[in-house]
């Protein structure tokens, strides 16, 4: 991509922030949605639950890149709290969706967030784009937050559904919060350790990302995962090698019910999901293992 103007919702998550300096460190404009009043020049006033979107702000982008929501390990899963993951990606998506779809010259290209949690559990198997949605409330999110994007792809913007996993980072997400416990050696494999987790380093995700804006034949739903999958086991591994630390705990399945609640069953799923699409369209990961990952991550 030339430089471009792109609008990125979600600029200061873990990912958005990452993307934000890679996109301008190439000489790209990158305008940041924000949920106050603008106060800067590269800022964009929106607010998801009102679904509304300062448009004017849109006007000349090539790209919308769309990656806000409520995290999902980030509290207790309440009604309350299923309530907000849900309404943050669902009422979110629409309005960037109906905003992007407004516009008298609309972007090329709107990549919305989406997450491997489309798939379920899907124990040993491994899948690709091609499977169907699983079973439970995380699938059932992705499939209403997928469908949320309509109005562009109605107005005739490439559409992308980034089905992200767990992203190998410092900063943030489900491993921003293992690198502390395992540092102090306290970490440990999560019940069986059986389960597939699909990991991505940070560095991989914003690369794949870039790929995705550049690359016109890419549409639909795309697997931001690395091309090998390991177990939880495999992981807490892994983690002990890379940090040089013991890794004798372990949190049995129960107890894990106990503390998180029902997202102690999303921890718990196996996910062994391959980045088909990614790897078609000639994207080449730098980091495809799980020791290069957590190396990167710590860099």
């Amino acid at each position: 991509m030339l430089h471009s103007r792109i609008a990125v919702t979600g600029a200061s998550g873990l990912i958005g922030a990452a993307l934000v300096r890679s996109l301008r460190a190439d000489g790209h404009e990158v305008v940041r949605l924000v949920r106050h009043p603008a106060r800067a020049g590269d800022e964009v006033e929106w607010d998801p639950k009102r679904g509304y979107v300062d448009v004017a702000g849109l006007v000349g982008c090539d790209a919308v890149v769309h990656l806000a929501g409520a995290g999902v390990g980030d509290h207790r899963w309440t009604a309350a709290y299923k309530r907000e993951i849900r309404d943050s990606r669902v009422l979110g998506t629409s309005a960037i969706a109906e905003a992007v779809a407004s516009l008298d010259v609309p972007p090329k290209v709107l990549l919305s967030g989406s997450a491997i949690g489309y798939y379920g559990d899907t124990g040993d198997r491994a899948v690709d784009e091609s499977a169907p949605a699983g079973e439970g409330f995380l699938p059932s999110v992705c499939v209403e937050w997928e469908a949320a994007t309509a109005a562009a792809q109605e107005a005739g913007v490439r559409t992308v559904h980034a089905r992200t996993g767990l992203v190998v980072g410092r900063e943030g997400g489900a491993w921003g919060r293992l690198f502390p416990l395992f540092r102090a050696g306290l970490g440990g494999r999560l019940g069986s350790g059986r389960q597939y987790w699909s990991f991505i380093a940070l560095h991989d995700e914003v690369a794949a990302l870039r790929h995705i804006l550049d690359t016109e034949s890419l549409s639909g739903p795309v697997n931001l995962t690395g091309p090998d999958p390991v177990t939880n086991s495999e992981v807490t591994a892994a983690m002990g090698r890379v940090l040089r630390r013991p890794t004798l705990f372990t949190a049995p399945a129960p107890v894990l019910r106990i503390a998180l609640g029902d997202f102690a069953d999303d921890v718990l799923a196996s996910q062994r999901v391959l980045p088909g699409q990614l790897l078609d369209s000639g994207f080449v990961f730098a980091f495809p293992g799980i020791d290069a990952a957590i190396r990167a991550a710590l860099r």
